[in-house]
């Protein structure tokens, strides 16, 4: 169901990469409230995912850029107001990757060039996501610039190696640059922290299934799907959410606050 909540309302969506990625529903759901956007991915990403079939079903064009490269954000930055006709309203932040979790690297055994450069692709990009926007005065007053991140930033799960360390600067990133957007362009920054979703990126994790079964079985609603994600992403681009910012906001079906469940101890009660 459409609410208009986005009519006349212009962004950029990094990260669609095909339709089980999060911003690939954000960008369906995104039109779908009448919402205009550039879709952008690193290059490599754009060749592994199906970004065309979006970008024609959604009426957008992609610009190719590398999250980590300050030249290609510029270039991003200065090419989408040209295409969008103006200053930007929303832009979603769906990027991360680990090379020591793609590799099979112990997190106790990381091999620190390709820590640096997930810190890089999955948090500091992030940084200069914004930056971009900032020095270019590229948002519209009560924009809003939300990124994708998950619980690991705050509890142990242990396969979840350094992206749990990359999303807690993640989080840092969003309070610390949200304050400077919103105290001079009125700008409010944003963090999702989301169920597990199986996501093609989310799958490369060790023992994936395992945590969804699990937040699954915590959680009093259940987890929360990428569409639950895309919803949720789209009120608070949308002016119903103008006063909120600094948050690290948790979309999980409850597991954020759960100690146990009913269904998690009957697994260690035995039966009689």
């Amino acid at each position: 169901m459409s609410y208009n909540l986005l009519k006349g309302k212009k962004g950029i969506i990094f990260g669609a990469l095909d339709p089980n990625s999060i911003a690939w529903k954000t960008a369906e759901r995104v039109h779908e409230e009448g919402g205009e956007f550039v879709l952008t991915n690193a290059p490599i990403a754009m060749r592994m995912g199906q970004i065309n079939e979006l970008a024609e079903k959604t009426g957008s064009q992609i610009i190719p850029a590398d999250a980590t490269s300050e030249e290609d954000l510029q270039n991003l930055v200065e090419k989408s107001m040209e295409i969008l006709g103006g200053k930007i309203d929303f832009v979603l932040h769906s990027i991360g990757m680990s090379v020591n979790v793609r590799k099979g690297r112990a997190y106790t055994d990381q091999k620190y060039d390709w820590t640096q450069k997930g810190t890089d692709v999955s948090a500091m990009s992030f940084h200069k996501v914004m930056s971009a926007l900032y020095k270019n005065d590229a948002m519209n007053e009560w924009g809003s610039i939300v990124a994708l991140t998950y619980m690991a930033a705050q509890r142990v799960f242990p396969d979840y190696n350094d992206m749990a360390d990359n999303k807690a600067y993640l989080e840092s990133i969003a309070r610390s640059f949200g304050y400077f957007f919103g105290r001079d362009k009125k700008v409010r920054v944003n963090t999702i922290s989301q169920s597990p979703t199986p996501t093609t990126a989310g799958q490369g994790v060790k023992g994936f299934d395992g945590f969804i079964a699990y937040a699954e079985k915590m959680s009093p609603l259940g987890n929360a799907t990428a569409l639950d994600c895309a919803n949720y992403t789209v009120t608070l681009f949308s002016d119903l959410t103008k006063r909120v910012t600094l948050q690290n906001l948790f979309n999980d079906g409850g597991f954020s606050n759960m100690g146990v469940s009913d269904a998690v101890m009957e697994a260690f009660v035995e039966k009689e």
